[in-house]
């Protein structure tokens, strides 16, 4: 039985049969608490009379179903998540009413209820599959349609969906209707609904196709946070870049953003309703690295204003030309269009690394990946759709050149606007464009998996030049593709103190050996950086003697972007058992302080932080546990008061904390005996010190107290997550049950209290866990839902508990298990981080 499954053959005969005419979808939001009325009606038309379809409502009560006017009883065509629909017309009319249950996993209608103020807010969430939660749809993004929304709520919330809000009819009673106007053509999965008690505040750009009404909504709780002028900013910057350089005008009538509650992911591209997570309302300090991301994040949905709202996949097969675009379309116009101009500085020390994390797992696949059904695209929507074909695209721009990249662009956006099309249709676009095949450059890039590693080769003459230079490729043997690459090469002297790029070529690498003949002759450099500028996606090597010269002084090479490209290579060594993570940890310390990206400041201690705890040898990892908790406090104290080093080092120095020293210091700072000049000890400052007394079971009854000082919902989960940390026996035990057995947790404070669960140092009372782990996993995927399984999957792993007797069982557990192959993939990824971890400790032994 399908379930809520769809393959992607039964999609292309659903496409191949109909044409969708428009919805009418009548929802009523003052029914209960629990459930909203549903009555969608569809006009669609069928190429053949006679013939059989079905549509898509999942979890519903259905009161009525009628065809062309004949009743159908529901207790005969609804199954499976599906209405059957036989004896077609040629033109046809399907009535579908029904009752809908709200959602609290932040899939489909998910209503909150705020704390802080008991406001409801209600937010629609519906990729990839989930409009269907809340209207009958025929739920695939090719059957493009138009969408007429009328919507009954209480008479003083707001209601916003795509198209421009009307001015509501009073029904009495305290309640009111609003019916929008028929949307543009677009995709089931784009269309939204948001309502509730929020705020709002109008703005308008003025623009070179006209003028766009600006929208910005939030809880009334977070007024005071809504940082109106910076966002409207950005917006309007964004709506000026994006219409210059793709040549075409905003495709919808306004744009609307929306900050909700509870928001399982960082934002959804909704066509002119566009929501976004309310933490990027920040009510507390963030360092510059948070303010770069949430301006990535406001231009990666508006590129999909265009990349995938306006021209569409067929099906989720070219997921990645939604998200791999908007990705490296939003970095591009974060550099030229906003303040944050070395953001790709940024999404190599931070966003690149996931993709390259991602791309080493198991369960790593092309770009384009194979997506036969609706379960594979759930698990595939993941940092290689994201941050690798970010990066990918970023070398084919370095390849075919900017300006033929964009021209290509805009042809495909004049072509295919308010349609549908393929990945085969926008590689003939930039190969008319540019001159270049691309049919090869497609078939090594985005339809095979893995990472490729560049190394130097090269022989010294008795002077200290280059004798002989070419650069090595290798690939991992279970993904052995080798690729072309657009490289730069630099050579870096030391120069009064500081590390100076003295040469730069740029050249094309190819096969596992490219001789570079320009370098022959050349002087040795103090530093030999592969991949300078970082034009590709490959794991880089650094050579003996510029590894020796990066951890004498990494902090005296003064471009950041090099920097950037130098951290990485240290990581990628470590992760790789090459390097030692004492050398790691020693390096990270000696020069981050001096660190000026915002992003390398904030990630790097965390990858640190991994070596220390995970990385480094049993033997060693005590030593390495106190130098890197004391290294930590010094850099705290030594930086620069109000400083986003400052900030990083208090956050860093809360989880490394473990002494009794360290401890007491934690507390002396939370009850303001321990001043740290210029250190603002704001709530969430507090939420991470009362975390890292709680990790250490020191934290008392200060949760609970924090917890009545702060009662909104952003404090109860970080209340959760404290009583989560905590090593004993009935916190984890309270955890599990909240984590793994009960359904209704609501899925942010689920989040939190898995990525608590298992930290480092609590081996005793996570034991017991590795059995209950691997046999809920059994069943945990249909017991708790896609979102909230993967989360408890991927994040409860018991990575801590690192040994072979661990790797035994889940080998065992993998040859038996029922599981669906979605929840195999988790634990082979945590497997897989474990085989990395033993190999990395054995390294670091022998350091």
């Amino acid at each position: 039985m399908p379930g809520t499954n769809l393959t992607r053959e039964e999609a292309q005969t659903r496409a191949a049969l109909l044409d969708v005419v428009g919805y009418t979808i009548d929802l009523d939001l003052t029914t209960s608490e629990t459930t909203f009325a549903s009555t969608t009606t569809i006009r669609f038309t069928s190429r053949e009379a006679g013939a059989a379809t079905f549509a898509d409502l999942v979890g519903a009560t259905i009161h009525e179903i009628t065809l062309n006017g004949r009743s159908l009883d529901p207790a005969e065509v609804y199954a499976d998540s599906r209405i059957q629909l036989d004896g077609l017309a040629l033109e046809n009319e399907l009535v579908v009413r029904a009752d809908c249950t709200y959602s609290h996993s932040g899939e489909g209608l998910h209503r909150f209820v705020d704390p802080a103020d008991d406001r409801v807010y209600l937010y629609s969430q519906f990729e990839v599959p989930d409009a269907r939660r809340v209207y009958t749809t025929f739920e695939q993004p090719d059957l493009k349609s138009v969408f007429t929304f009328n919507v009954v709520a209480p008479e003083h919330w707001k209601v916003v969906s795509n198209a421009p809000t009307p001015q509501p009819t009073q029904l009495g009673d305290g309640k009111a209707q609003w019916r929008f106007p028929a949307t543009k053509r677009m995709s089931t999965y784009i269309t939204a609904l948001v309502a509730g008690e929020y705020h709002e505040v109008q703005d308008v750009y003025e623009g070179k196709y006209g003028t766009i009404p600006l929208g910005h909504f939030c809880r009334q709780s977070l007024v005071e946070f809504l940082d109106r002028d910076e966002v409207v900013k950005l917006t309007k910057a964004g709506f000026a870049f994006f219409e210059e350089t793709f040549d075409f005008p905003y495709p919808f009538e306004k744009y609307d953003q929306l900050y909700v509650p509870e928001y399982n992911m960082g934002a959804m591209e909704n066509a002119g309703c566009v929501t976004l997570r309310d933490e990027y309302l920040p009510r507390s300090r963030q360092p510059r690295s948070f303010y770069e991301f949430r301006c990535s994040v406001i231009l990666h949905e508006m590129a999909h204003m265009w990349f995938g709202d306006l021209v569409t996949m067929k099906w989720w097969d070219d997921l990645w030309l939604n998200e791999s675009f908007a990705e490296w379309a939003c970095y591009h116009a974060e550099v030229e269009a906003t303040e944050y101009t070395d953001s790709w500085t940024g999404f190599a020390n931070a966003r690149k690394q996931t993709g390259y994390r991602q791309d080493q797992m198991p369960s790593t696949h092309p770009i384009a990946a194979d997506n036969y059904d609706l379960q594979a695209v759930e698990v595939n929507f993941d940092m290689i759709t994201y941050a690798k074909g970010a990066s990918v695209l970023k070398q084919l721009v370095a390849w075919v050149g900017l300006d033929p990249f964009i021209a290509g662009l805009r042809a495909y956006f004049k072509e295919f606007a308010y349609a549908n099309a393929t990945f085969e249709d926008l590689l003939a676009a930039l190969e008319k464009s540019s001159g270049r095949e691309l049919k090869g450059w497609a078939a090594e890039w985005l339809q095979t998996a893995g990472v490729n590693t560049l190394s130097p080769s090269f022989e010294l003459d008795a002077d200290g030049n280059y004798a002989s230079f070419a650069v090595a490729q290798s690939a991992h043997p279970d993904w052995p593709t080798l690729r072309r690459h657009r490289l730069g090469i630099g050579l870096y002297d030391e120069v009064d103190g500081a590390l100076v790029r003295r040469e730069y070529v740029e050249v094309d690498v190819e096969g596992e050996r490219t001789e570079i003949a320009e370098l022959v002759g050349k002087q040795q450099p103090a530093l030999l950086l592969l991949n300078d500028n970082d034009l590709a996606y490959a794991k880089i090597r650094l050579d003996e003697r510029s590894l020796a010269t990066v951890v004498a002084g990494l902090s005296t090479l003064e471009d950041s972007l090099a920097r950037a490209l130098c951290w990485g290579a240290t990581w990628d060594m470590t992760r790789d058992a090459e390097m030692s993570a004492t050398d790691f940890v020693h390096l990270v310390l000696a020069n981050i302080g001096a660190e000026t990206d915002a992003w390398g400041v904030t990630r790097i201690p965390v990858s640190a932080a991994q070596a220390v705890n995970l990385m480094a040898a049993p033997g060693n990892r005590a030593a390495l546990k106190a130098e890197w908790e004391q290294g930590l406090r010094a850099l705290l104290l030594d930086a620069e008061g109000g400083s986003d080093h400052q900030l990083t080092f208090a956050r860093s120095f809360a989880a490394a904390a473990h002494s009794e020293a360290a401890l007491a210091d934690l507390e002396a700072i939370l009850d303001g005996t321990l001043v740290v000049e210029g250190l603002s000890v704001d709530q969430d400052l507090r939420w991470t010190l009362i975390s890292g007394l709680a990790r250490n079971d020191r934290a008392g009854t200060r949760i609970a107290d924090e917890l009545a000082a702060d009662n909104t919902i952003s404090g109860k989960e970080h209340a959760a997550a404290a009583r989560a940390l905590q090593p004993t026996a009935e916190a984890k035990a309270e955890a599990w049950e909240a984590g793994f057995v009960r359904t209704d947790t609501p899925n942010e404070t689920h989040r939190s209290i898995i990525l608590a669960f298992a930290p480092s140092g609590q081996d005793a009372v996570l034991a017991p866990y590795v059995d209950r782990y691997l046999e809920a996993a059994d069943t945990l995927w249909e017991h708790l839902g896609t979102h909230k399984a993967s989360t408890a999957l991927e994040f409860a792993f018991p990575r801590a508990l690192a040994s072979t007797e661990l790797l035994a069982k889940v080998d065992a557990w993998l040859e038996r298990t029922p599981a669906p192959p979605a929840a195999k993939r988790y634990v082979q990824e945590g497997r897989a981080d474990v085989v990395r971890f033993l190999a990395a400790q054995a390294k670091d032994a022998t350091a």
